[in-house]
Protein backbone atom coordinates (compact mmCIF):
# COMPACT_ATOMS: atom_id res chain seq x y z
CA UNK A 1 0.00 0.00 0.00
CA UNK A 2 1.33 3.12 -1.08
CA UNK A 3 1.21 5.96 2.17
CA UNK A 4 1.78 9.47 2.31
CA UNK A 5 2.29 10.63 5.67
CA UNK A 6 1.28 14.09 6.79
CA UNK A 7 2.05 15.74 10.31
CA UNK A 8 4.13 19.28 11.08
CA UNK A 9 5.92 17.39 13.37
CA UNK A 10 9.49 15.97 12.29
CA UNK A 11 10.15 13.48 15.20
CA UNK A 12 6.20 12.11 15.11
CA UNK A 13 6.67 11.77 10.99
CA UNK A 14 10.29 9.94 11.33
CA UNK A 15 8.28 7.28 13.87
CA UNK A 16 5.29 6.59 11.66
CA UNK A 17 8.13 5.42 8.61
CA UNK A 18 9.84 3.59 11.29
CA UNK A 19 6.48 1.91 12.41
CA UNK A 20 5.39 1.44 9.01
CA UNK A 21 9.38 -0.63 7.80
CA UNK A 22 7.91 -3.21 10.27
CA UNK A 23 4.20 -3.22 8.24
CA UNK A 24 3.92 -5.76 5.21
CA UNK A 25 3.01 -4.37 2.36
CA UNK A 26 3.57 -0.61 3.42
CA UNK A 27 5.53 1.41 0.96
CA UNK A 28 5.98 5.73 2.22
CA UNK A 29 5.82 7.11 -1.00
CA UNK A 30 6.13 10.97 0.86
CA UNK A 31 6.24 12.33 4.37
CA UNK A 32 5.01 16.26 4.04
CA UNK A 33 4.76 19.00 6.67
CA UNK A 34 1.43 20.68 6.16
CA UNK A 35 -1.86 20.68 5.04
CA UNK A 36 -1.25 22.44 1.75
CA UNK A 37 1.90 20.35 0.90
CA UNK A 38 0.08 17.04 1.60
CA UNK A 39 -2.74 18.01 -1.07
CA UNK A 40 -0.05 18.50 -3.22
CA UNK A 41 1.87 15.20 -2.53
CA UNK A 42 -2.13 13.43 -3.37
CA UNK A 43 -1.77 14.80 -6.66
CA UNK A 44 1.36 14.16 -6.99
CA UNK A 45 2.27 10.78 -5.80
CA UNK A 46 -1.54 9.35 -5.90
CA UNK A 47 -0.82 7.60 -2.63
CA UNK A 48 -3.78 4.73 -1.36
CA UNK A 49 -3.73 6.19 2.47
CA UNK A 50 -2.76 9.46 4.07
CA UNK A 51 -1.56 9.26 7.39
CA UNK A 52 -2.65 12.84 8.38
CA UNK A 53 -2.53 14.57 11.62
CA UNK A 54 -4.76 17.22 12.79
CA UNK A 55 -3.60 20.01 14.62
CA UNK A 56 -0.87 21.70 11.70
CA UNK A 57 -0.21 25.17 11.21
CA UNK A 58 -2.18 27.14 8.04
CA UNK A 59 -4.80 24.14 6.75
CA UNK A 60 -5.50 21.16 9.52
CA UNK A 61 -6.13 17.87 8.61
CA UNK A 62 -9.92 18.39 8.99
CA UNK A 63 -9.61 20.87 5.93
CA UNK A 64 -7.41 18.51 4.12
CA UNK A 65 -9.89 15.62 4.28
CA UNK A 66 -12.92 17.73 3.17
CA UNK A 67 -10.63 18.76 -0.28
CA UNK A 68 -9.84 15.41 -0.67
CA UNK A 69 -12.97 14.31 -1.02
CA UNK A 70 -13.16 16.22 -4.22
CA UNK A 71 -10.95 14.63 -5.56
CA UNK A 72 -11.63 11.49 -8.48
CA UNK A 73 -9.48 8.77 -6.35
CA UNK A 74 -9.27 10.07 -3.03
CA UNK A 75 -6.92 7.56 -0.45
CA UNK A 76 -8.36 6.44 2.27
CA UNK A 77 -7.44 8.20 5.73
CA UNK A 78 -5.83 7.46 9.27
CA UNK A 79 -6.02 10.35 11.33
CA UNK A 80 -2.96 9.83 13.87
CA UNK A 81 -3.22 12.92 16.59
CA UNK A 82 -2.98 13.31 19.99
CA UNK A 83 -6.40 15.13 20.55
CA UNK A 84 -9.71 12.47 21.23
CA UNK A 85 -11.79 15.43 20.58
CA UNK A 86 -11.37 15.30 16.63
CA UNK A 87 -12.65 11.79 16.33
CA UNK A 88 -16.27 12.26 15.36
CA UNK A 89 -15.19 14.84 12.68
CA UNK A 90 -13.14 12.19 11.57
CA UNK A 91 -16.02 9.66 10.95
CA UNK A 92 -17.96 11.77 9.39
CA UNK A 93 -15.35 12.35 6.93
CA UNK A 94 -15.21 8.79 6.41
CA UNK A 95 -11.41 8.16 7.91
CA UNK A 96 -10.92 4.79 8.23
CA UNK A 97 -9.52 5.05 11.70
CA UNK A 98 -8.57 7.09 14.26
CA UNK A 99 -4.94 6.39 15.96
CA UNK A 100 -4.11 8.28 19.29
CA UNK A 101 -0.34 9.16 19.73
CA UNK A 102 2.15 7.76 20.62
CA UNK A 103 0.68 5.29 17.57
CA UNK A 104 1.45 1.88 18.32
CA UNK A 105 2.29 -1.01 16.11
CA UNK A 106 -0.52 -2.98 17.06
CA UNK A 107 -3.26 -0.45 16.08
CA UNK A 108 -1.19 0.91 12.89
CA UNK A 109 -1.39 -2.66 11.77
CA UNK A 110 -5.11 -2.70 12.01
CA UNK A 111 -5.27 0.72 10.42
CA UNK A 112 -3.85 0.15 7.69
CA UNK A 113 -5.66 -3.90 7.38
CA UNK A 114 -9.01 -1.80 7.82
CA UNK A 115 -8.08 0.77 5.36
CA UNK A 116 -6.94 -1.47 2.95
CA UNK A 117 -10.54 -3.44 3.17
CA UNK A 118 -12.11 -0.37 2.96
CA UNK A 119 -10.65 0.74 -0.57
CA UNK A 120 -10.91 -2.72 -2.18
CA UNK A 121 -14.49 -2.37 -1.39
CA UNK A 122 -14.74 1.17 -3.05
CA UNK A 123 -12.00 -0.55 -6.00
CA UNK A 124 -14.91 -3.24 -6.33
CA UNK A 125 -17.64 -1.51 -6.85
CA UNK A 126 -16.66 0.34 -10.03
CA UNK A 127 -14.24 -2.14 -11.59
CA UNK A 128 -16.08 -4.37 -14.09
CA UNK A 129 -15.71 -7.35 -16.14
CA UNK A 130 -17.24 -7.71 -19.90
CA UNK A 131 -20.20 -10.18 -20.30
CA UNK A 132 -22.44 -11.30 -23.22
CA UNK A 133 -26.13 -10.71 -23.54
CA UNK A 134 -27.75 -11.92 -26.54
CA UNK A 135 -24.71 -10.66 -28.47
CA UNK A 136 -24.38 -7.18 -27.15
CA UNK A 137 -21.81 -6.49 -25.01
CA UNK A 138 -22.82 -5.61 -21.34
CA UNK A 139 -20.84 -4.26 -18.06
CA UNK A 140 -21.14 -6.07 -14.85
CA UNK A 141 -19.65 -4.39 -11.74
CA UNK A 142 -16.99 -6.23 -9.93
CA UNK A 143 -19.04 -6.66 -6.45
CA UNK A 144 -22.27 -8.37 -8.11
CA UNK A 145 -19.82 -11.63 -9.19
CA UNK A 146 -20.29 -14.21 -6.38
CA UNK A 147 -17.97 -16.39 -7.91
CA UNK A 148 -16.52 -17.20 -11.62
CA UNK A 149 -16.41 -20.93 -13.78
CA UNK A 150 -14.76 -21.84 -16.63
CA UNK A 151 -15.30 -24.63 -19.08
CA UNK A 152 -14.10 -25.14 -22.91
CA UNK A 153 -15.28 -22.07 -24.15
CA UNK A 154 -16.64 -19.60 -22.02
CA UNK A 155 -16.15 -18.10 -18.44
CA UNK A 156 -19.61 -17.77 -16.34
CA UNK A 157 -19.92 -14.87 -14.21
CA UNK A 158 -22.11 -15.95 -11.54
CA UNK A 159 -24.36 -13.41 -9.59
CA UNK A 160 -27.49 -13.22 -7.56
CA UNK A 161 -29.32 -11.02 -10.31
CA UNK A 162 -28.70 -14.52 -12.61
CA UNK A 163 -25.47 -16.09 -14.65
CA UNK A 164 -23.80 -14.38 -17.39
CA UNK A 165 -21.36 -15.39 -19.84
CA UNK A 166 -18.32 -13.85 -20.72
CA UNK A 167 -15.72 -14.41 -23.74
CA UNK A 168 -12.48 -13.32 -20.75
CA UNK A 169 -10.57 -16.10 -19.95
CA UNK A 170 -10.14 -16.80 -16.02
CA UNK A 171 -6.39 -16.52 -17.12
CA UNK A 172 -7.27 -12.69 -17.76
CA UNK A 173 -9.61 -11.59 -14.97
CA UNK A 174 -6.85 -12.81 -12.69
CA UNK A 175 -4.22 -10.81 -14.34
CA UNK A 176 -6.53 -7.92 -14.77
CA UNK A 177 -7.06 -7.97 -10.76
CA UNK A 178 -5.07 -9.82 -9.35
CA UNK A 179 -5.66 -8.90 -5.50
CA UNK A 180 -9.84 -9.28 -6.12
CA UNK A 181 -9.78 -13.20 -6.72
CA UNK A 182 -8.36 -16.29 -5.60
CA UNK A 183 -7.88 -19.24 -7.41
CA UNK A 184 -9.76 -22.32 -5.70
CA UNK A 185 -9.56 -25.23 -8.53
CA UNK A 186 -8.14 -24.49 -12.68
CA UNK A 187 -12.04 -23.69 -13.60
CA UNK A 188 -13.03 -21.44 -10.55
CA UNK A 189 -12.09 -18.16 -9.30
CA UNK A 190 -13.94 -16.49 -6.35
CA UNK A 191 -13.51 -12.86 -5.23
CA UNK A 192 -11.57 -12.79 -1.78
CA UNK A 193 -14.09 -10.61 0.03
CA UNK A 194 -16.64 -13.45 -0.58
CA UNK A 195 -14.52 -16.24 0.70
CA UNK A 196 -15.67 -16.84 4.07
CA UNK A 197 -14.21 -20.28 4.92
CA UNK A 198 -13.50 -23.64 4.05
CA UNK A 199 -16.04 -27.06 4.22
CA UNK A 200 -14.67 -30.59 4.21
CA UNK A 201 -17.13 -33.14 2.97
CA UNK A 202 -17.25 -36.60 5.01
CA UNK A 203 -15.48 -38.10 1.64
CA UNK A 204 -12.57 -35.34 2.11
CA UNK A 205 -13.40 -32.92 -0.48
CA UNK A 206 -12.57 -29.59 0.54
CA UNK A 207 -15.18 -27.04 -0.36
CA UNK A 208 -15.18 -23.12 -0.36
CA UNK A 209 -18.42 -21.68 1.33
CA UNK A 210 -19.41 -18.21 -0.57
CA UNK A 211 -20.92 -14.81 1.21
CA UNK A 212 -24.21 -14.68 -0.71
CA UNK A 213 -23.94 -18.17 -2.49
CA UNK A 214 -25.35 -21.45 -1.58
CA UNK A 215 -22.98 -23.20 -4.13
CA UNK A 216 -19.70 -24.78 -2.81
CA UNK A 217 -17.48 -25.19 -5.39
CA UNK A 218 -14.64 -27.74 -4.64
CA UNK A 219 -10.99 -26.42 -3.22
CA UNK A 220 -8.17 -28.86 -4.97
CA UNK A 221 -5.20 -29.93 -3.38
CA UNK A 222 -2.89 -27.54 -5.32
CA UNK A 223 -4.41 -24.52 -4.46
CA UNK A 224 -5.72 -25.64 -0.90
CA UNK A 225 -2.44 -24.22 0.78
CA UNK A 226 -2.89 -20.58 -0.90
CA UNK A 227 -6.48 -19.95 -0.01
CA UNK A 228 -5.65 -21.49 3.35
CA UNK A 229 -3.08 -18.85 3.81
CA UNK A 230 -5.30 -16.12 2.33
CA UNK A 231 -8.12 -17.10 5.02
CA UNK A 232 -5.20 -16.64 7.49
CA UNK A 233 -4.30 -12.73 6.81
CA UNK A 234 -1.38 -13.94 4.82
Amino acid sequence: MRILIADDEPLARARLAVLLRDCEGAEVVASVGDGEAALAACVQHRPELLLLDIAMPGLDGIGVARRLAALPDPPQLVFCTAYEEHALAAYELRAADYLLKPVRIERLREALARAQALRRRASSATATLLAQVHGAPLKVRLDEVLYLTADDKYVTLHRAAGDLLSEQSLKAIEEAFPDRFVRVHRACLIPVERLLGLHRDPDGTVRALIAGSDTSPEVSRRNLPAVRRLLRGG
